[in-house]
């Protein structure tokens, strides 16, 4: 994956709809129309031009070229500038005031809140969790269509416990499916990873501590490794009976198998809408408009109906203290994102967000002063 900062530039072309029920605007560098933003959304609008400039995770990359090219078809002269370095990045260079935001697949740490408040001329960073990652647990089993775990299974398949697929914890959670012997082959992130961690941590909360380590490092001890999604993904292509963890859209576009996990109220798969059933239930630890999401209650959750394997990615903005310029740039991107919850998106392997959700955001991009 290339750290070139995205540039996407594009022209607005806009005209009112039939009745004025609605706007059509093309993007002249796509070739094609770009669906408009719903007048009420436009009106919002500051219609600032110029390079709005951020840094951060790498998950949100396919995201960002998606909300980029919103954007410039939004607002007339209007570019983004996305650099994939890395959560880490992302978070020091919105601090030290390079970037007007971070994109980030954790909250900023304790330490680090005073040093974005007074990058933010006094005022509390937000973090708005505007791109949803689901996490696939992904195998290769030829002849199963379906494979239902539960976090504790999963664990011990991760930890090296299980080994085969006709284990009786497997097949005590598949009556019916004819599994095979074949081994399993756990494949994991080789290089430090936001994945891994959200992943672990998923674990650690879902069964109650008996997975131990959390971190960016995945540990070692059983399996072999395989750098970024792209390089678990092809491991797991490769050798039959492999299982890996990775963010869902590679494991569809690989056309693995997902996995459906009990997560204590019956099987659950992934897709848009069990994920929207965990995030309307979601619960934070920051007050107001600060969206931190508190993972370890998400994971622990057991919504009938809910996926909760999921990663929430922030966007950490100043909740006031920009320049004019960047303030209306800010507001102007994070509401073409709101409007950019659609098809391409899902597509691209994200959850579009919507209902409740969906507002909270929408009321702290507006409260952005």
């Amino acid at each position: 994956m290339t750290l070139t900062p995205t540039i996407l530039r594009s022209r607005r072309i806009v005209a009112l709809a039939a009745l004025g029920l609605g706007l059509v605007a093309c993007s002249d560098g796509a070739g094609g129309e770009q669906a408009a933003l719903p007048a009420e959304a436009a009106e919002k609008l500051s219609g600032q031009a110029g390079t709005l400039v951020a840094e951060g995770a790498s998950s949100q990359q396919k995201a960002m070229d998606i909300f980029g090219t919103a954007y410039a078809a939004a607002v007339d002269g209007a570019t983004l500038s996305y650099t994939p370095s890395g959560s880490g990045a992302g978070q020091k260079q919105f601090i030290a005031g390079q970037v007007a935001f971070g994109g980030s697949d954790s909250p900023l740490k304790e330490e680090q809140l005073a040093a974005a408040a007074a990058r933010c001329g006094g005022n509390e960073a937000w973090h708005l969790p505007m791109v949803i990652g689901p996490v696939a647990v992904a195998y290769n089993l030829p002849g199963v269509e379906q494979v239902t775990l539960t976090p504790a299974v999963i664990a011990d398949i991760f930890s090296g416990k299980v080994t085969s697929w006709n284990d009786p914890a497997i097949a005590d959670l598949n009556a019916g499916a004819t599994l095979p012997d074949t081994p399993i082959n756990v494949i994991y992130r080789s290089e430090e990873s936001g994945t891994s961690d959200n992943f672990q941590k998923f674990l650690k909360a879902a069964t109650k501590g008996a997975w131990e380590t959390t971190g960016k490092a995945f540990p070692t001890a059983t399996g072999s490794g395989a750098n970024g999604s792209t390089g678990v993904v092809g491991q797991v292509q490769q050798i039959e009976g492999a299982i890996t963890y990775v963010e869902a859209g590679f494991a569809t576009e690989a056309g693995l198998g997902v996995a459906a996990i009990d997560f204590g109220s019956g099987a659950v798969e992934l897709n848009p809408t069990t994920v929207g059933t965990a995030l309307d239930n979601l619960t934070y630890s920051g007050e107001g408009h600060n969206l931190v999401v508190d993972s370890t209650k998400l994971f622990e959750m057991n919504q009938p109906g809910a996926y909760p394997l999921v990663l929430t990615t922030y966007e950490i903005v100043c909740s006031a203290g920009y320049d004019e310029t960047t303030r209306n740039q800010v507001k102007d991107f994070l509401t073409v994102v709101l409007e950019s919850q659609n098809e391409d998106l899902a597509a691209a392997g994200y959850i579009p967000v919507a209902g409740d959700y969906k507002a909270k955001l929408a009321a702290a991009v507006e409260a952005i002063g």
